[in-house]
């Protein structure tokens, strides 16, 4: 006699099941040593410098945040893994897509809110795009782990051709590489990143321009990108954590800068400073989400309180929120990150308009900038 299972229980031994694999990777990944060599993998070989120490990249301010200096313990990470105290995501949430313009030339500014850390940027006849996922899983496996449940808000094929990728660091949220190769056989795009990432890129065919924090990319006269330091860290698969740097980005434009944090801890804030010597940024897009519990991601991600921090500390005249309300990595509510953010620019006497979280496809006409731009963003 055959037994039937209900696809409801059949959906909830699939997420036990992707739960335990997520988990098992976890901890693979917090006992890299123990690994046998065969496989590792070296992305990068250079000279010792202040974050690199001949063998993996590391934070010159130190490994935690502001949430604790002890390392986690690792049955509290599995417990995290597992889901056990997390709230509960609706399985999916509408979204209008739009269909951005072209090109947009001259001073005017537009960013588009794609989802979670992807946003287009257009100006100066440049179409710039951030840590670009179009994937319905942020996972290195197609049938468990985190799944979007916000699509994106503009559909790949109205995405106008892009111009430069600014890709932060090989985690699977922002490095989606169906996407990168897409974009690449497509578009034949710019894509700077951080020293090691482009090793996994060319992997799968696609060439890029690396830097180290601090490097700079030429584009066009009065256009240059350049690779910042933020707080965070980076792996793709067991014991390659920290093989490839992790950075932000400043776009220096004749309009008024553009500033990307990628996906940062706050460390202890020096990053912030650094890139504020870059001058003050027109559009800052800045991490407000995948935050809680703080003892756990602190050292990782910024929330809704450093975020008003990072806006302040680089002066920036307009901002949005990413890396939120799109893969469920942490333990808040959905929306958590936009409701805690706009009671902070409450508090802190910031206008709302002024540092913004959008609806995927939701596009902000970025005002002008009242600064003088700084020459090549010294």
């Amino acid at each position: 006699m055959t037994t039937t299972v209900p696809i409801s229980t059949q959906s909830r031994l699939a997420k036990r099941l992707g739960g335990a694999l997520v988990a098992l990777l976890a901890l693979l990944l917090w006992l890299p040593p123990a690994l046998p060599g065969f496989l590792d993998n070296v992305y990068y070989r250079g000279p010792i410098s202040e974050h690199f120490d001949g063998d993996r990249f590391f934070n010159p301010d130190g490994q935690f945040g502001t949430g604790g200096s002890k390392r986690p313990s690792l049955g509290r990470i599995v417990s995290f893994m597992l889901g056990r105290e997390r709230a509960v995501w609706p399985e999916h949430i509408p979204v209008s897509p739009t269909v951005p313009a072209r090109h947009i030339e001259g001073p005017q500014m537009v960013a588009t809110w794609v989802g979670h850390a992807t946003v287009l940027v257009q100006t100066q006849g440049l179409n710039i795009l951030t840590d670009p996922i179009w994937s319905e899983r942020a996972s290195p496996f197609t049938f468990t782990g985190p799944k979007r449940v916000r699509a994106p808000g503009v559909k790949f094929d109205d995405l106008p051709k892009i111009d430069i990728v600014l890709l932060s660091h090989n985690h699977y949220d922002h490095m989606d590489m169906p996407t990168l190769k897409r974009l690449w056989e497509r578009d034949r795009p710019l894509i700077v990143t951080g020293l090691g990432n482009d090793t996994l890129l060319a992997r799968n065919g696609i060439p890029s321009v690396v830097r180290d924090w601090g490097g700079r990319v030429p584009v066009k006269p009065g256009v240059e990108v350049i690779v910042e330091r933020v707080h965070h860290w980076g792996s793709r698969w067991m014991s390659d954590r920290n093989r490839a740097l992790w950075s932000g980005f400043t776009v220096t434009l004749p309009g008024g800068n553009l500033f990307f944090t990628g996906d940062t801890g706050w460390g202890d804030g020096s990053w912030v400073t650094e890139a504020a010597q870059r001058g003050r940024p027109r559009l800052a897009l800045i991490a407000v989400g995948a935050f809680r519990p703080r003892e756990l991601m602190s050292g990782n991600h910024i929330g809704p309180e450093e975020a008003v921090d990072v806006f302040k500390a680089l002066g920036a005249e307009s901002a949005i929120g990413v890396h939120w309300g799109t893969f469920q990595l942490s333990s808040e509510a959905v929306n958590e990150p936009r409701e805690v953010l706009d009671e902070v620019l409450k508090r802190e006497r910031i206008e709302p308009r002024r540092f913004q979280a959008l609806e995927p496809g939701q596009s902000l006409n970025v005002p002008a900038s009242t600064a003088m731009p700084s020459l090549l963003g010294l």
